[in-house]
């Protein structure tokens, strides 16, 4: 996967946001959020993203996927991301 063309990514102190440069429509991130957009960006696939989450947060695995499989649904659907 790979962020569509015009779109910036952004650190902030509370995770990160997404730019749409050609509309100026924006997502707001949490940290988790940031992994998942940085690793899928990178060319890694969502089970690592996972494995990220899990090694920084104390959660369980079920939720992290779940949380991985939303959110690459919603970038997926929203074209910020491309398969």
């Amino acid at each position: 996967m790979k962020l569509r063309k015009g779109i910036a990514v952004t650190t902030t102190e509370y995770g990160g946001v997404l730019l749409d440069e050609k509309d100026g429509s924006y997502w707001q991130l949490n940290d988790t959020g940031v992994i998942v957009v940085d690793t899928l960006a990178s060319g890694h696939t969502p089970e690592i993203a996972v494995e990220r989450i899990l090694a920084d947060f104390d959660v369980e695995r079920a939720e992290a996927e779940s949380d991985v499989t939303e959110l690459t649904r919603l970038l997926v659907e929203a074209r910020i991301l491309h398969p």
